[in-house]
């Protein structure tokens, strides 16, 4: 039985690959230095693959950056702002796409940021006009092809699928007929599949993702069309059609038809797979690549389990081939043999190196037999059964305490008109209130300072001293900027999330458990393992301090139980739903302990509620339903003159605009610069009463915005929310961007908010701005 890997971790040991991109763009090492770093990294998940005996060993699923830029630039999906007529790209234009830069002496704005599908990870978002030209360029794919062959492995090579590029992409203007531009965009691919042919390839995968979910009619028959054209060509390799993230619905049968030689299906989170393909009576004649390895998450398999689903899965294809569920991307490199995680949990875990270990097991235990791998099956019954007995797993008083909530369905005890007449009158801020989003500049000294704390060689009263020090720092940054509502700016924390999860019970912190957001963006998820309860205040000393500096309110800031869930390796022997409960009535105790110690602030951040989303229609009223409640569950205990704000980026607002009421917060903050306000009229449509406060620069281009560009940002906002509900602030937090880039933007934000907040002092800007929905349709993506 053969084995296949949809993709490895493209970060690198020791994230060298970030290293290396973020010293290139800082421009201290040469583009060959880069080149060799990259290519040390393939290297070696090509020669991890080898040694674990993988049959389908994939190229071109390595980036620089973001695949889907990668899928974009190799048909020539070039905005004419990179490179006039869709003309061949140089690395420089390549990294303006995602982060923005100088071309030809003008700036130009990025790509737009998303999430994929339902992951953590961002992609970048084509752009597609009417007269869109596509002009093939295989040479990566074929770049890493001729490597791998001079390392003497023979690879796969993946190409993300025409209809999913299509399908994650954006019209630049009204009117794009997205599914008709397939037919031109097919030819280019073509022209790929022949040159990779040509280059030696005998099998390419195409991913599909697109497919998990629900498809209409014209775009299944778009499907049909493009793969239909694949099977007439002759001079191409065999084609795997890949599908991951969720199960196929009704599109099953369609993708049975097709005329390719071999379909791949997720099992581990499409588990519905395995009756919709027995309904179908199989896939005939071609091979299954069967996702059997769970590439999203870090718990051991359940081998038994595995492999009797591979055994009900042998008569349904010609073959079956053991596959990993997606890229193992969103896992990290290596192995969990981490010094941070303890002897009893490290068995629990597979990272991407076990996690081929698995692949090979599962191979031989079909092939072989059961009998062949008898030790390791009993190694494996004894880690499950240990896991699922230990005491740190289940703790009978935060379960009493979350079923002691029943199905409350908690809500502040005054409405949004209410609250806001009570928090003008107490925090007398003027129209159009400026602030950030929380996070400050990490500096190199700020992250030396708490590493030698971890290690031991800087006690608690000396490290304590250096963050309160530069707490001052930050506090008097903001003074002298002139921000209305400031933070504290987070000089404690090195992840929104693991700062919370370390001090929570039911939880392990990796310490080399990296894995990519997005370019050299790399996090660290905390393992979620057990029942979560709070040891003690985690926030309220550092908000205390820090409002003892000035007489601003200074925001008390929390993750949200859901994005604590969704950016966590979450634990998969409990339903999400109690474990999101949980979280919140942790995060609820800190939010009454803010409250008492004065923070008359506290911002609540969600930026997972979206993407936790199901990608199936049918599947989401039931999650936003408990979702919406957990976030509740949390702030139902502020008081009436308590502003409750939460934060939520790249977060597709359109998708649960529907259900924002249902947060029952007074202020939203969201990202909008790089998708030009196109969520202000999403919003505006909207029954959320509350303030907004949409990003006005992106703080992940380290671009600085001029001031009349954030003027003409917040005259449209203005003219959507209205004065009386807008709020001035940047998309996300500044902890990934240097002072240099960050005094300046804030600045021109600042600036930009007052000459408009005289505007509207003057009369320039009707205060009855923003009041009729009709007013502002939303304007186009970029």
């Amino acid at each position: 039985m053969r084995t296949a890997v949809h993709g490895m971790p493209r970060i690198g040991r020791d994230r060298s690959l970030k290293w290396a991109l973020e010293s290139f763009w800082a421009g201290t090492v040469s583009a060959a230095d880069l080149d060799e770093v990259a290519a040390s990294v393939r290297r070696h998940n090509w020669q991890s693959m080898v040694a674990a005996n993988v049959e389908f060993v994939p190229s071109n699923d390595f980036s620089l950056y973001d695949h889907v830029l990668d899928a974009a630039v190799m048909v020539g999906a070039v905005p004419a702002r990179f490179a006039a007529g869709g003309r061949t790209i140089d690395r420089e234009r390549y990294f303006a796409m995602a982060r923005g830069g100088h071309i030809g002496g003008k700036s130009v704005a990025p790509l737009d940021l998303t999430k994929w599908f339902d992951t953590n990870y961002h992609h970048l978002v084509p752009e597609l006009d009417s007269a869109a030209v596509f002009t093939p360029d295989a040479t990566k794919a074929l770049g890493e092809l001729a490597e791998a062959s001079g390392l003497g492995i023979h690879t796969t090579p993946a190409l993300l699928g025409p209809l999913t590029l299509v399908l994650r992409s954006t019209p630049v203007h009204l009117g794009v007929d997205m599914l008709g531009l397939l037919d031109p965009l097919v030819d280019a691919y073509i022209e790929v599949l022949s040159l990779l042919k040509e280059g030696g390839a005998t099998w390419v995968r195409i991913d599909e993702p697109a497919l998990v979910e629900e498809r209409d009619t014209e775009e299944l028959a778009a499907l049909h069309r493009v793969y239909r054209r694949f099977g007439d060509h002759s001079d191409r390799p065999k084609i795997a059609l890949s599908t991951y993230f969720g199960h196929l619905g009704a599109a099953m049968e369609d993708v049975g038809e097709l005329p390719v030689e071999a379909v791949g299906l997720d099992f581990c989170r499409g588990g519905e797979n395995l009756h919709l393909l027995q309904t179908a009576g199989g896939v005939g004649d071609k091979v299954l690549f069967a996702g059997v390895v769970d590439g999203r998450n870090v718990w051991a398999n359940d081998l038994p389990a595995s492999l009797d689903l591979l055994d009900e899965l042998t008569g349904l294809a010609r073959e079956v081939v053991v596959s990993t569920s997606c890229s193992l991307l969103h896992v990290p490199l290596g192995s969990a043999t981490d010094d941070n995680v303890d002897d009893e949990v490290r068995p629990w875990l597979a990272f991407a190196d076990e996690k081929l270990g698995e692949l090979t097991l599962l191979a031989r235990g079909i092939a072989d037999g059961r009998g062949a791998i008898a030790d390791e099956l009993d190694a494996n019954r004894a880690v499950i059964a240990i896991r699922r007995n230990s005491p740190r797993v289940t703790n009978k008083v935060i379960r009493q305490r979350v079923a002691s909530f029943g199905e409350v369905d908690p809500h502040r005890s005054q409405t949004s008109p209410e609250r806001a007449a009570t928090q003008r009158a107490t925090l007398a801020l003027p129209p159009l209130p400026t602030t950030t989003i929380g996070s400050f500049p990490q500096t190199p000294e700020l992250r030396r300072s708490r590493a030698s704390w971890r290690v031991g060689r800087v006690n608690d009263a000396d490290y304590d001293a250096s963050l309160r020090t530069e707490i001052d720092r930050v506090v008097a940054i903001q003074e002298e900027i002139g921000l209305d509502v400031l933070v504290h700016g987070e000089p404690e924390r090195d992840d929104m999330v693991r700062y919370f999860a370390d001090q929570l019970t039911g939880f392990v912190i990796p310490d080399g458990g990296w894995v990519q957001s997005y370019g050299s963006r790399c996090v660290r998820p905390p393992v979620l393992f057990g029942d979560v309860g709070r040891r003690g205040p985690m926030t309220v000393d550092w908000a205390r301090y820090a409002q003892s500096r000035t007489s601003k309110p200074v925001k008390g800031m929390l993750t949200g139980p859901i994005t604590m869930l969704r950016w966590s390796f979450v634990r998969d022997d409990h339903p999400e739903r109690e474990t999101a409960d949980q979280l919140a009535l942790a995060m609820r105790d800190e939010l009454v302990d803010l409250q008492a110690a004065g923070i008359a602030i506290i911002q609540v951040d969600e930026p997972a509620l979206r993407e936790g989303l199901p990608l199936r229609l049918d599947d989401r009223p039931e999650y936003l339903r408990w979702a919406t409640r957990s976030f509740r569950l949390v702030t139902s205990a502020a008081a009436v003159g308590t502003q409750v704000h939460t934060h939520m980026c790249y977060a597709e607002l359109g998708d649960i605009v529907d259900v924002l009421e249902e947060l029952d917060v007074d202020v939203l903050s969201f990202e909008a610069a790089r998708s030009d306000m196109a969520a202000v009229g999403v919003l505006q449509r909207a029954s959320y009463p509350g303030g907004a406060g949409p990003g006005i620069y992106d703080v992940h281009s380290p671009r600085v915005p001029a001031i009349t560009a954030i003027e003409g940002l917040l005259r449209r906002a203005l003219d959507g929310l209205g004065p009386d509900r807008l709020w001035v602030n940047p998309d996300c937090g500044l902890k990934t961007r240097r002072y240099g880039q960050v005094l300046p933007a804030l600045d021109h934000m600042v600036t930009a908010a007052r000459n408009l907040r005289a505007e509207v002092a003057s009369g320039e800007v009707s205060p009855d701005a923003g009041a009729d929905p009709a007013r502002t349709e939303a304007p186009p993506g970029p």
